[in-house]
């Protein structure tokens, strides 16, 4: 087998792959193995300054380009991630951990940048002759320069549900890659060097939230900016925003999904689904359901069939196509993840799975699929985004309780509501205080044509097939007079 070149991650700003201006790197290691998996630029002010010049420089012609024009190059770039899907995973897998056997990131992507290079047709005002003596109408115009900061649990997809509605509306980007997970992001910067695109219009860049997430946050230039990722930080861009050009500021951030599993559904179903949905990415996925609340007449048949499939995740080399269950991200998460299951040790809950972390034993951040039962609820793991493959499994007697239950939380990102009476199920969706409610299925489903966004400190505003271009375009009014009327 040919060996596997070096990974020379690097920057693209003003349509050139660069190094950091000062020389800075930082190391990503590999969290199954602790090994060094590359040396990667850390973007300077100097950079994300440059990058942003170089966006702002390019918007005048790229805006005036055409829908059409610019579809052109969506059109590449998705067939550019669908060639490479094989080393974007890898890159991934290198950087954060997922196996490559899950993920599909870059085709996710991929049909991201297909479907808005269709999709530009679609931005439409509006007209009347509702206002006496007026014709009426308003223009959809895109920002300007935009700012995307994108997690690193599936930073692939990221880039392509946040760029591909930027670029195609008209705005020029400037994108910064997650600090534990730069790797597959560094590479498409090279594919948008292939691409094609013109030099200023889609700038990537590398580093930390210090200094180029803040600045990026403060910069007067940037008029737009969407963030996927925690809520503190959330929060954090959304006061550098408030202090300087009042930007608008998309957030998608965390969650502490639950899923309501009554006496009438369907139990090995409900098991199989929500054990994938808390165990998939290691369980480092905003909407997993880290709370399951059971009807307590069935809540013992549940709790050994979830058990049962839970513990059979395949965990070892995420390289590895018969892995299904990572290492997590870095040694922050794995202490953060572990120091969470000792609370829940500690918080009267009674321990029923895993509950142990397995660096001693495999030197990767491999932490076991974890079960917790009868936790309080005023528990910090209850209360908390984990952020790891452990649960939280509950009962309740009546479904006012199971509601009850799954609102008490500040997140309110994604719920799932497991019955056959088809009646509760529409009761209990419409009662849930969540942005996203599935109904005998959970996450990470969802329709691509829906809004996906939160509730209270799940985030503000929604993304979407139908829904993103609007968080990237303004609206104009203009009235024109006409005389003799």
């Amino acid at each position: 087998m040919a060996a596997i070149a070096p990974v020379q991650p690097r920057m693209l700003i003003n349509g050139k792959l660069v190094e950091a201006s000062d020389g800075k790197t930082f190391p990503i290691y590999n969290p199954a193995t602790l090994q060094v998996s590359a040396h990667v630029p850390e973007a300077s002010a100097e950079d994300t300054n440059a990058a942003v010049a170089a966006a702002k420089a390019a918007f005048p012609a790229w805006s005036a380009m055409g829908g059409a024009k610019r579809a052109v190059y969506l059109k590449k770039l998705a067939a550019l991630l669908r060639e490479n899907k094989d080393e974007l995973a890898r890159l991934d897998s290198i950087s954060m951990g997922i196996p490559v056997a899950t993920h599909h990131y870059a085709l996710t992507a991929a049909a991201h940048f297909d479907h808005y290079s269709e999709a530009w047709a679609t931005v439409q005002g509006q007209a009347s002759v509702n206002t006496p003596g007026l014709v009426t109408m308003t223009l959809r115009q895109p920002y300007g320069v935009v700012a995307l900061i994108i997690p690193w649990n599936a930073p692939v997809h990221f880039l392509g549900s946040k760029a591909a509605p930027a670029l195609i509306t008209g705005n020029t980007v400037v994108l910064k890659s997650s600090e534990k997970a730069p790797l597959a992001v560094a590479r498409i910067a090279e594919l948008v060097v292939e691409a094609g695109f013109p030099p200023g219009v889609f700038n990537i860049i590398s580093g930390h939230g210090v200094p180029s997430g803040q600045i990026l946050s403060r910069h007067m230039d940037v008029r737009a900016l969407s963030f996927t990722g925690s809520s503190r930080t959330g929060k954090l861009i959304q006061e550098e925003a408030a202090r300087t050009n009042l930007k608008k500021v998309i957030l998608e951030l965390g969650g502490k999904s639950p899923a309501l599993v009554f006496e009438d559904a369907d139990l090995e179903k409900a098991a199989e689904q929500t054990q994938f949905s808390i165990q998939v990415n290691s369980g480092q996925v905003c909407m997993a359901n880290s709370r399951i609340y059971v009807q307590k007449t069935i809540a013992p048949r549940f709790i050994e069939t979830f058990k049962t499939k839970f513990a059979a995740a395949r965990a070892g080399n995420p390289l590895d196509k018969e892995t299904n269950h990572g290492p997590q991200a870095d040694e922050i998460q794995y202490r953060n993840v572990l120091k969470y299951i000792e609370e829940g040790k500690k918080s009267g809950g009674t321990l029923a799975l895993g509950g142990n972390g397995k660096l001693e034993t495999t030197n990767g951040y491999f932490i076991e699929p974890t079960v917790f039962l009868d936790t309080p609820e005023t528990a910090r793991i209850t209360k908390e985004e984990v952020f790891g493959p452990v649960v939280i499994i509950n009962t309740f007697d009546t479904e006012a309780e199971a509601i009850a239950k799954a609102n008490d939380t500040e997140f309110g990102l994604y719920a799932a509501v497991y019955t056959r009476d088809v009646n509760r199920a529409m009761r209990v969706a419409k009662a849930l205080e969540s942005g996203y409610v599935a109904i005998n299925c959970t996450s990470p489903l969802t329709g691509v044509d829906l809004p996906f966004g939160g509730y209270k400190s799940s985030g503000q505003g929604r993304e979407g097939w139908l829904h993103s271009m609007d968080n990237f375009l303004e609206t104009k009014s203009i009235i024109m007079q006409i005389d003799g009327e």
